[in-house]
């Protein structure tokens, strides 16, 4: 039967003592462009949840505030509070709002009459 490793398992076994220096800083800037990379893939795939345009909400240090989705940059997205302030937040702070604008129920001059 196989046993598979759990990631801490799998880390315990590089071993790093026989390195040099210039061979640890040499990993350690592999390992931070590797950090950076899945971070930035990920704020990425979290920007894309939500379209231009959409209604999201975020904690801001005094209270919750509503706004749409203005723009995608790098690492944040840009969106315009309901007061008119604009704000750039990491898309992982970001919740969606439904839009809860009732319905127009037609009034009776615009229901189609039966001949």
């Amino acid at each position: 039967m196989s046993h598979a490793l759990r990631s801490d398992e799998k880390v315990s076994l590089i071993n790093i003592d026989p390195l040099t220096i210039d061979e640890l800083i040499a990993l350690n800037q592999r390992v931070v462009a590797r950090i950076k990379f899945i971070e930035k893939a990920q704020a990425h795939v979290d920007m894309m949840a939500f379209n231009l345009g959409a209604k999201v909400s975020f904690e801001a240090a005094d209270g919750r505030r509503f706004g749409r989705l203005t723009k995608y940059n790098r690492k944040t997205v840009t969106v315009i509070t309901d007061e008119g302030q604009q704000w750039r937040i990491p898309p992982h702070l970001l919740s969606p709002v439904k839009d809860i604008t009732p319905e127009k129920k037609p009034n009776k001059r615009n229901r189609l009459k039966k001949k």
